[in-house]
């Protein structure tokens, strides 16, 4: 019986902190957008990636890609693994096998030097590893074991500590041009937190709160930064992207695309933002045409068009947790319901 009551109150925590309402996702602002934007055409590429024979993907967690095109997947098959494939798709190597750092994986991301970072919630650890896989920098550190009683994945407590050398299930990552680190310190303190490119804190900004309040959030899920150095927050809970300049101070709010599970912003001079407006970890046949697309906008909000929409067909997204947009028209997406990553080819 005390086991029924764990599994049901974890259960009801999924639920509260994890997947949207259909009135979330399927109505307002979005519903809008999606009517009044058009389609941008695409096509599937064939699966990016072969495992060997015996080894299996568990959930799409995190995706990205390098310089080289190499391929980077972040999974939870039980516990967290990483699994690092060439351009051709060909099986490299498990890449940090077994790490001390890994436990619930959140998000990998590749930076311009091809230095791999780790996101992982479970341990609320951050790591760079260079390409070879040494570890060169820990951001965070694991909770002394009594400390996990209070939380469970899926509990999601509201910490708020607001230290500056650790984290309570953090989400995301991403740097600007200087090398500064900024970290989506996303479930349990609800904030953005700056570190110089040595590691060093600098600054934190954000809690959980009203929307209708600056820096206040609700679950920051996603991250993006671009060439100018704004930060780019998924703010799922809320359904909108909030934007701050490279001090953390609020500019702007996109409030228009849905449920932001993932976001990616392209590189170069014309820069993209890429998000998705994903049906949380359930695909509910109520909401299926109205959910699971992914929208192309402008860095000021300007929507320009969307694709794609939920399930588990090729060329449908079945709860994309987290996107890859390094080459502008073509888009990785990790997929924690589908237990892959898809390749989409977008036809300008």
């Amino acid at each position: 019986m005390r086991k029924l009551r764990l599994f049901t109150s974890v259960a009801a925590g999924l639920l509260l902190y994890g997947t949207p309402t259909l009135a979330q996702t399927g109505s307002g602002p979005a519903a809008k957008a999606r009517a009044s934007t058009p389609e941008i055409p695409f096509t599937v590429a064939p699966t990016p990636y072969r495992m060997p024979p015996g080894l299996y993907m568990g959930e799409g967690i995190g995706v990205s890609t390098n310089s080289k095109g190499g391929l980077y997947i972040f999974t939870r098959s039980g516990e967290s693994r990483m699994f690092e494939f060439d351009p051709a798709g060909n099986f490299v190597k498990e890449f940090a096998k077994d790490s001390y750092g890994y436990g619930f994986a959140h998000a990998v991301h590749v930076d311009k030097e091809d230095n791999v970072w780790t996101v992982d919630e479970g341990p609320n650890i951050v790591m760079k590893f260079n390409p070879a896989g040494k570890l060169l920098m820990v951001l965070g550190k694991r909770p002394d074991p009594v400390d996990h009683l209070g939380m469970m994945p899926g509990t999601a407590p509201f910490s708020g500590a607001n230290r500056p050398y650790s984290f309570h299930r953090p989400t995301d990552i991403g740097w600007d041009g200087q090398g500064n680190v900024f970290v989506a310190d996303g479930y349990t303190d609800a904030r953005i937190v700056k570190y110089d490119k040595n590691g060093r804190f600098i600054k934190s900004a954000g809690r959980r709160g009203n929307p209708a309040n600056p820096l206040e959030f609700a679950a920051p899920h996603t991250m993006a930064v671009d060439e100018k150095g704004k930060v780019y927050v998924g703010d799922r809970g809320n359904s909108r992207i909030v934007v701050l300049d490279n001090d953390l101070n609020q500019t702007a709010v996109y409030d228009n695309v849905g449920a932001p599970w993932g976001i990616c912003i392209s590189p170069g001079p014309h820069q993209y933002l890429f998000t998705s407006n994903s049906a949380g970890t359930t695909i509910d046949a109520r909401a299926r045409d109205r959910v699971g697309e992914i929208y192309k906008m402008e860095l000021n909000g300007t929507v320009l068009g969307r694709f794609g929409k939920s399930g588990v067909a090729p060329g449908e997204f079945a709860s994309i947790h987290q996107m890859d947009c390094r080459f502008p028209n073509t888009i990785y997406t990790a997929e924690i319901q589908g237990w892959r990553v898809q390749k989409i080819l977008l036809k300008p």
